[in-house]
C-alpha cells in the first residue's frame, strides 16, 4: 500500500468516526503496515491539521463537527429527497 493510500484510510477513518482516539500502534495495527510509515502519515495529518496527538499519546481529529461528505455526493442526495 503506497503512503498517499494509507493517508487518505486514515483520514477518512477519522473523519467519519469524530470521536475516534487511537495511539500510534493501534492505528498501525488497524492498517497493517510498519509503524514507521504510520508514524510519517500520522505526522503528516497533525501537519495538515486534520489530527492531533494529545498528551495522552493518542491521535484525535482536530476539527469540531460532523463530517460533511463531498458537494456532488450532496447535491445527489438532495435530488433523490426531491423527486
Amino acid at each position: 500500500m503506497l503512503c498517499r493510500e494509507i493517508l487518505n484510510r486514515i483520514k477518512a477513518e477519522f473523519l467519519e468516526m469524530p470521536g475516534l482516539r487511537l495511539t500510534l500502534d493501534q492505528v498501525t495495527r488497524f492498517c497493517g503496515v510498519e509503524r514507521s510509515v504510520c508514524k510519517a502519515v500520522l505526522d503528516a495529518l497533525v501537519d495538515a491539521k486534520v489530527l492531533c496527538l494529545k498528551s495522552d499519546g493518542r491521535y484525535v481529529r482536530l476539527t469540531e463537527g460532523r463530517y460533511q461528505p463531498p458537494q456532488s455526493a450532496m447535491t445527489h442526495s438532495h435530488e433523490r429527497i426531491a423527486s
